[in-house]
């Protein structure tokens, strides 16, 4: 009896999933990328005030330049993804690296290109986006098709924090270069080491031969087989799809808020305290909370409990508690309350890559990258709109607690919708081929 087609694709998938040294090895080093990814990403946030006071920029105007990167993040996402379902996501994510590294590297270079700074930079965040929209897509895809259901949680969650690593990095490190040397320097800094990671993946954990190959079909276009195709009608009939998309959206617009403007906050609401605090000390606790968070999701299946009781459970910590202490954010004039309220706020933001982002691998494994970028699309996309919403009104009122009270509303819409609706039964497979 010959095996249907989601048969084979589940043989498949068990066949070429990693080793536990593999899966070290590449955690590892996924987990220094995302790193990287974060400290380019982070590099504008962290120099925004000293570029406006060069450039003249007002809040709107920064505003802009923050939001522009999600322009460009929120288009190559479902393009990520199915590539990464197609091709590998390691092969994604290392040629999108080279490409957001150098022009991480080349952007205070295109700042004195001309007069026009708001525009080239405007310019240099939407390539930005662009380039890095692909990267969490096609790690969804990669982690979903090479391990194991019972350590998939704490995998992504320790290859997660790797964005707090890259905001710490750039928190402590930048601070500290933007005081000697000057904002540019914070670019040429990640931008190196990004391209010095590159490097290294290329040299030792892929070949030459495969990456060639991708080229190559990437050239040609991508070859399209009847079972190949998205089952995109088949998922989007499903509540606990849209639940998850929902709450993706919601999960990365409040924490694209929170990262885009707190240094700011900070900056403006606490003029003499020394940046390297409130750049280091929260996203400190988020790499430890990140990391437990994915160890008690599994430790938690492990023992029997429900998959979709253990991702409620993480998202009601990264969605539901992490607004409150962001709401606390707006009602304090203390300046160590503030670095505590922003600290628990962000840390237990990370129990999402626990939750919704595990829950996303959970429905549709074949296709996880696929679906993943759509709902990341949806997160950047209202993270656009979140950004400069944040500028308008922290402008136009003078207030920040308006800023938290948005991020708050966003969380609990989200998490409402995934408490509801939300599902762990794949729904990518039938048991009768549709030709979709």
């Amino acid at each position: 009896m010959q095996p249907t087609p989601d048969e084979a694709r589940r043989d498949r998938a068990g066949d070429s999933q990693w080793s536990r040294p593999e899966c070290q090895a590449w955690t590892g080093t996924l987990l220094l990328g995302t790193c990287l990814l974060y400290c380019a990403r982070s590099s504008m946030p962290i120099c925004t005030v000293s570029m406006s006071q060069d450039f003249g920029w007002n809040k709107k105007e920064a505003g802009i330049v923050l939001s522009s990167f999600f322009w460009g993040y929120c288009l190559t996402q479902v393009v990520g993804g199915h590539l990464g379902d197609r091709i590998g996501g390691e092969k994604v994510i290392l040629l999108s690296a080279s490409a957001w590294g150098s022009i991480t590297a080349v952007t205070p270079l295109l700042a004195q290109l001309s007069s026009a700074h708001l525009a080239f930079m405007t310019f240099s965040r939407i390539l930005m986006g662009l380039l890095q929209g692909v990267y969490f897509p096609a790690l969804t895809s990669l982690l979903s098709q090479k391990v194991r259901d019972s350590e998939r949680a704490f995998t992504y969650s320790t290859v997660g924090a790797g964005s707090q690593f890259g905001t710490l990095l750039t928190g402590a490190v930048g601070s500290l270069l933007l005081e000697w040397y000057g904002w540019q320097s914070v670019f040429y800094f990640s931008g190196g080491l990004t391209l010095l990671w590159v490097w290294y993946v290329y040299r030792y954990l892929l070949s030459g031969k495969d990456l060639v190959l991708a080229l190559g079909v990437l050239a040609q276009g991508l070859p399209v087989s009847r079972h190949s195709r998205v089952p995109w009608r088949r998922l989007f009939r499903k509540p606990a799809v849209w639940a998850a998309v929902i709450s993706q959206l919601s999960a990365a617009c409040s924490f694209f808020v929170l990262i885009s403007w707190l240094p700011t906050f900070f900056k403006e609401t606490f003029p003499d305290a020394k940046g390297w605090i409130f750049n280091v000390v929260p996203w400190l606790v988020a790499i430890p909370a990140s990391l437990f968070s994915g160890f008690l999701s599994d430790h938690l299946i492990n023992q029997g409990y429900r998959a979709i009781t253990v991702r409620k459970l993480m998202q009601g910590m990264g969605l539901g508690l992490s607004s409150v202490f962001a709401l606390c954010l707006g009602h304090t004039s203390s300046f160590c309350e503030s670095v505590v309220f922003a600290s628990a706020s962000i840390g237990l933001q990370t129990f999402n890559h626990s939750g919704i982002s595990v829950n996303i691998q959970d429905l549709a494994p074949s296709c996880a990258g696929f679906l993943f970028g759509v709902a990341n699309t949806a997160g950047a996309l209202a993270g656009v709109v979140g950004v400069c919403l944040g500028g308008y009104l922290i402008e136009t009122t003078g207030s920040w607690t308006c800023l938290f009270n948005l991020v708050a509303i966003i969380s609990n819409l989200g998490l409402c919708t995934f408490l509801v609706f939300g599902q762990a039964q794949r729904v990518d497979l039938s048991s009768t081929h549709e030709d979709l």
